[in-house]
């Protein structure tokens, strides 16, 4: 039985067996604990090591802004007071959310000089929600406080910071400020002056929770954190409700707006104009906030509706088939290279990716003042919409997908004439990485909002992508000849760095700035010239965990036995030789994905080039304990033609992990009597799949994940189709159903607020019981207040101390 005392909730972890007996001595009933372990030494120690910085750099490319990141928050922190409401997990006391991600500090950098000054801030900064202003002279961010949040603006000239609201922004849904201009300064959302306290639960329940369908088809994936009373739908509306107010860099506040339950206000390029999205009743009990209703209108800058985009009706019934959407006007935006045009997309297929059409959707467009005239079609898509990079008045690029061909299409845009016919500019496979042309690269433009870079002759764009071949990842960067279609290759990374274009510095494509990294040298960011073939370094960050650095790292290729290429990365601990110390026992660490083509599948995306070290509770950890770690090795699921990937998932799973540890076996790398299979997540119920269709690992770690199809019946992960259309794959995928074959030793570990679609914690729980039942070697480890990913230093350290013991006692001789 779990004991949910407040001691236990905050200090605990309930397990099924006692932690330190062997496995013949271990008692059949269920035991809880209530005191934390750490991981073995000298994991400890490095979960406390202070990591480089993140890093942003100003929209003028003047100033770069080093963020000092936090090291891994106390359980007391992350089991702060949370509300969870429509999807939503909510701290009360600061209307922000529940679990926040905070740097804790700024350091500004002159680009040209070097000179590096810090920005004084309160002591236990908690920074967040960074955002330039559009001409790169101020950085807002946000404060947390005990009772609210603080909007504050740096200033780059004088590297000083000041508090422009009190603890008062409202960061309960999407961010809590946007930048208008540098003299109008930012709008906000606030929390309403003199508000009320938060509705009381009632005493005593009201009357039974009921739902009903009336023959109306309403399908969903298993949603989590939704609305489940009244007084949900009561603590929604007061947490959401916020104000518009305007906020100068000077301090000066202006309300514009009444109170409403405001989605997102986005100001016009120009400034003069305002897109405000509000929730509007009737909630739902079945989905999240995303699809509730809503009122999309354009205000001008006080505050004062002039034009209404769309009333979207409550998307409670968007297929399932990947590619579905809500009807009605969606994607309202506006157009970065025009002062104030908005733009939008309409489905014309009823927003169903399941029904037959041969044109998906339309993108319109419409310049103020909004009335004027009627909306223009811009583009009528084949497939579904993707995105629209602007460019300038006849240029633009637009992009569409289809999920179940894998296609994506790019096609040269007219804005200024939508007569004109589209003009296909690449089509590909999107899973295809080999044949990836790369992204075209952007900079701030005429109204500081992110542009297509055009070249000097303005015939030409430029092109930023990751490189990945059969030779390896080389990141790169071309020249985009647009009348021949063709590129040309300006600079590319080369042995022993990958180095990855951040940044171009001008319109030639000549200055540039990188981020580079090699398997020994930490990323830093660089200034490279083109034309001098100079490099200079902007930053000096440091490893944070030099321990790693003698760690033998390798991207290895094999073959599965229908003649697909596979491919892993292969870790060993420092100073290991396969060929003089003998193998090591493994650890497989794996995640599947399905895919539509052989080729693609077949392809190695990997960097053996890049910088890895380990963080949270990753598994690269456990080399400090003498363990080799085979991390990601590929397992695709194929499904080409009529057929459905999933038809086959067993067998194609298996015979991956065949492969992999054929391969580590004839390598000389590990014994076939000392071998784990783990994973996180869709790679927890791999893990467990494999324990129920194979003998080839002595152990098995699954962390946060789902082992009974029939309780996601509305699809999972690649899986489009429900339950009742294909119950065969939904029971054959479940270890579940297979429970009673899975007599290797099994660690489940799992948050006990797991916020993801699909893994509720019950599914570890039930397939806890299930092995227990059977006789199984199972145990369960459920971590207070943590979500899907594990955060807090005690749950990290708790959890590699579990995986530690796990592979200590069943994999080691």
């Amino acid at each position: 039985m779990k004991v949910r005392t407040v001691l236990n909730y905050l200090m605990g972890v309930t397990f099924s067996l006692a932690p330190l007996m062997p496995l013949s001595a271990m008692p059949l009933s269920a035991q809880a604990q209530d005191t934390w372990q750490d991981a073995p030494a000298p994991i400890a120690d490095m979960l406390d090591s202070n990591w480089f910085p993140a890093v942003t750099i100003s929209p003028n490319r003047r100033w770069l802004v080093r963020l000092d990141r936090p090291t891994l928050p106390a359980l007391e922190l992350i089991a702060e007071p949370r509300v969870k409401l429509a999807g939503l997990q909510l701290n009360p006391n600061t209307r922000g959310p529940a679990i926040e991600y905070a740097y804790r500090s700024l350091t500004l950098q002159d680009l040209e000089t070097g000179e590096l000054k810090t920005i004084d801030l309160p002591a236990d900064a908690q920074v967040r929600n960074l955002d330039w202003s559009p001409q790169g002279n101020y950085l807002a961010f946000t404060l947390t406080q005990p009772d609210g949040i603080e909007l504050w603006v740096a200033n780059t000239q004088t590297a000083t910071a000041n508090r422009l609201t009190s603890p008062q922004l409202n960061n309960t849904y999407g961010s809590p400020c946007e930048w208008i201009d540098e003299t109008a300064g930012l709008l906000c959302k606030l929390v309403p002056d003199n508000q009320a306290a938060a509705p009381e639960a009632p005493a005593m329940p009201p009357g039974p929770r009921v739902a009903e369908s009336l023959g109306r088809q309403a399908p969903q994936r298993t949603y989590t954190n939704l609305l489940q009373t009244p007084h949900d739908a009561a603590l929604f509306e007061y947490y959401l409700t916020s104000v518009l107010a305007r906020g100068t860099v000077a301090g000066d506040v202006t309300q514009i707006s009444d109170p409403q339950l405001i989605s997102s206000a986005r100001p016009s390029p120009d400034g003069e104009w305002f897109i405000l999205t509000t929730f509007q009743q009737p909630f739902s009990y079945q989905v999240p906030a995303s699809r509730f209703a809503q009122q999309i209108t354009v205000l001008d800058t006080q505050g004062q509706p002039q034009f209404t985009v769309d009333d979207l009706p409550l998307a409670d019934d968007i297929p399932v088939t990947f590619g579905s959407v809500r009807t009605g006007r969606r994607s309202v935006g506006w157009r970065a290279d025009r002062p104030a045009t908005l733009y939008w997309v309409e489905a014309l297929d009823d927003g169903d990716a399941g029904k037959p059409a041969e044109q998906r959707d339309a993108v319109y467009q419409l310049p103020a003042p909004f009335t004027q005239a009627e909306p223009e079609r811009l583009w009528t898509t084949e497939l579904r919409f993707n995105q629209v990079l602007w460019g300038q008045d006849d240029f633009a690029l637009g992009t569409e997908f289809w999920y179940d061909s894998r296609q994506l299409r790019t096609w040269q845009l007219n804005p200024a004439n939508p007569d004109a016919e589209p003009i296909l500019r690449n089509e590909r496979d999107f899973q295809d990485s080999y044949n990836d042309p790369g992204q075209p690269v952007t900079a701030p433009g005429p109204y500081h909002r992110r542009t297509l870079i055009t070249t000097p002759e303005g015939d030409g764009l430029y092109l930023s992508g990751r490189g990945a071949s059969a030779q390896g990842v080389y990141p790169f960067l071309d020249r985009w000849h647009l009348e021949s279609n063709e590129t040309e290759r300006l600079w590319q990374a080369s042995d022993p760095h990958f180095e990855q274009v951040t940044l171009l510095l001008d319109d030639a494509g000549k200055d540039l700035i990188t981020y580079r990294q090699s398997p020994t040298e930490p990323p830093n960011y660089w200034r490279r010239n083109l034309s001098t073939n100079q490099a200079t370094p902007l930053t000096d960050f440091a490893d944070p965990l030099p321990w790693f650095e003698q760690v033998s790292r390798q991207v290895v290729r094999y073959q599965r036995n229908d003649g697909v290429t596979l491919s892993a990365t292969l870790y060993l601990p420092p100073g290991h030789d396969p060929e003089e110390d003998g193998p090591l026992p493994t650890l497989l660490w794996a995640y599947p994905e399905e895919y539509r083509s052989r080729d693609a599948a077949a392809q190695v995306t990997t960097a053996a080039n890049a910088f890895s070290r380990p963080y949270g509770y990753s598994p690269r950890f456990l080399l400090t304990q003498g363990y080799a770690l085979m991390m990601g090795p590929t397992m695709p699921v194929i499904g080409e033609g009529e057929e459905e990937p999933n038809d086959t998932y067993i067998e194609q799973l298996t015979a991956s992990a065949e492969a992999a540890v054929d391969y580590l076996v004839e390598s000389g790398i590990s014994r076939r009597d000392q071998l784990a299979i783990g994973g996180h997540s869709y790679g927890a119920f791999t893990a467990a799949n494999l324990l129920a269709h194979t003998d080839l690992f002595q152990a098995g770690i699954a962390n946060s994940g789902a082992y009974n199809r029939t309780l996601t019946p509305f699809g999972f992960q690649g899986e489009q189709r429900t339950f009742w259309q294909a119950p065969e794959v939904y029971t054959e995928m479940s270890p579940f159903t297979y429970a009673a074959n899975i007599t290797t030793p099994l660690l489940l570990i799992h948050g006990a607020d797991d916020e993801n679609t699909g893994t509720y914690p019950i599914q570890s729980e039930r397939l806890f019981g299930a092995l227990q039942g059977l006789g199984g070697t199972v145990r369960w480890v459920e971590l207070p207040a943590e979500g899907h990913s594990y955060r807090s230093r005690e749950a990290v350290g708790h959890a590699l101390w579990e995986m530690t013991r796990w592979l200590d006692t069943y994999v080691q001789p």
